[in-house]
């Protein structure tokens, strides 16, 4: 068998996000269609002052341990519990695996940008002095993946993966390619982004990418909606274990689904906006459904960026209408948890390997059928039961980024509970 066509299944899933602290208040947040937007006080005299924050953790979940926590940047510390997570929802305990033989991948886009904005503000009042000595491993992008290294004992190989809001879905396509490679046999891999504040909130907004409803906050986020205008800035993390099939049906393990394709291409065309008609993400698309040995015909079920952008929706509904005319069920989670930009990738990830394991579609908050521009079969309203047996979820990022990773069910079928 070609190392491109071992199968890799999901067997452990971590989520850290504001619709909930754990992979099943995530799930229970995003099937209820309710957006968790409001108005962030941290982010008071902003031009837009709305966001969708992690709610606030107990201490038994937020515990790092060890006296680590001071060390660490938040995106390194969301990164470490959503790690833990999967890991024991994977039936794996590191105290008894091969840490040699687990590589771990982790994306971000902004990485430890807050820490950098915090830490210029002191030395900007108070001089040197004042920047603390954690300041560089707060700050720099493989920190995530570092610290879940050194939290479960990895020793496989290590990789930080930045391609802006497709950051995290990189980092499975990567993951899976190093299974399939030989190269490790568990593959702890995922997004983290912690990037709310004002500095960062105000570039968005100057660049015309946040939604203005600054006096509605739980209806700006609007994916494919014909009113919408702008995303609502976010933070989270997901961490999915990949397996190969064969090594997670030998210990019988649960999984998931299949992660049976991933296509990556880039547009080349400009540093913010995507190329017209989505032609190379339709590129990504094809490549996807080419390494899973599927037609378009196949995909039952799309679970797309949905920025709630204008240009980034427009771009995709006409990505979906062309290659996928047959009309698979969409959704967008953005609606709901607003836009975690690097984390994004593997959040959605995650919610597509639960759509097919558990047959059913989230909706896309704040969308109704009447708002809807675009001949796609958007979900909305309720939740959706639907056997999904090939799902696509859609990444695209700043830079003209485009991954799109394909999930099936066991031989094409959702796996069984």
């Amino acid at each position: 068998m070609q190392a491109s066509r071992t199968p890799v299944s999901v067997t452990g899933l971590g989520l850290i996000t504001p619709a909930g602290v754990g992979r099943e208040e995530t799930w229970q947040g995003v099937l209820s269609g309710r957006s968790t937007a409001a108005t962030d006080p941290e982010l008071k005299g902003c031009a837009v002052d709305l966001s969708c924050r992690i709610p606030l953790m107990t201490p038994e979940q937020a515990r790092i341990g060890g006296g680590k926590a001071w060390r660490m940047g938040r995106f390194s510390q969301l990164a470490v519990l959503a790690a833990r997570e999967a890991v024991a929802d994977a039936g794996l305990d590191p105290a008894g695996w091969d840490g040699a033989r687990v590589a771990v991948v982790i994306g971000s886009g902004l990485a430890g940008a807050a820490h950098l904005e915090d830490q210029t503000l002191r030395h900007h009042q108070g001089g040197p002095e004042l920047v603390s000595p954690a300041l560089v491993p707060m700050l720099i992008s493989n920190m995530a993946a570092g610290e879940v290294l050194l939290d479960l004992g990895a020793r496989g190989p290590s990789l930080a993966t930045e391609s802006a809001c497709a950051s995290g879905a990189s980092a499975l396509a990567v993951a899976r390619g190093l299974l399939q490679a030989g190269l490790c046999d568990i593959a702890v891999a995922g997004g983290t982004e912690a990037a709310v504040t004002p500095v960062i909130t105000s570039g968005f907004q100057r660049m015309g990418a946040l939604s203005s409803r600054v006096d509605d906050p739980e209806t700006a986020s609007r994916p494919f909606a014909a009113d919408r205008d702008g995303f609502v800035i976010s933070e989270g993390a997901a961490i999915l274990v990949l397996e190969r099939e064969a090594d997670a049906r030998a210990r019988g393990q649960r999984r998931y689904a299949r992660l049976a394709g991933a296509g990556q291409t880039s547009d080349a065309y400009h540093p913010t906006a995507p190329a017209p008609g989505g032609v190379h993400a339709e590129a990504a698309l094809r490549a996807a459904l080419t390494e899973a040995g599927l037609g378009p015909g196949d995909v039952d079920h799309v679970n797309a960026h949905g920025t709630s952008t204008p240009l980034n929706d427009l771009t995709e509904a006409e990505l979906i209408q062309r290659v996928l005319p047959h009309r698979p069920s969409v959704t967008a989670a953005k609606g709901v948890l607003g836009h975690s930009l690097g984390a994004a990738g593997a959040i959605e990830a995650a919610l597509t390997a639960l759509t097919v394991h558990r047959a059913t579609v989230p909706p896309i908050a704040n969308l109704t059928p009447d708002t809807l521009p675009y001949d796609l079969d958007c979900v909305t309203g309720r939740p959706r039961a639907q056997r999904v047996r090939a799902a696509a979820s859609h990444s695209f990022g700043f830079g003209g980024h485009n991954v799109v990773l394909v999930f099936t069910g066991e031989d094409g079928m959702p796996v069984p509970a």
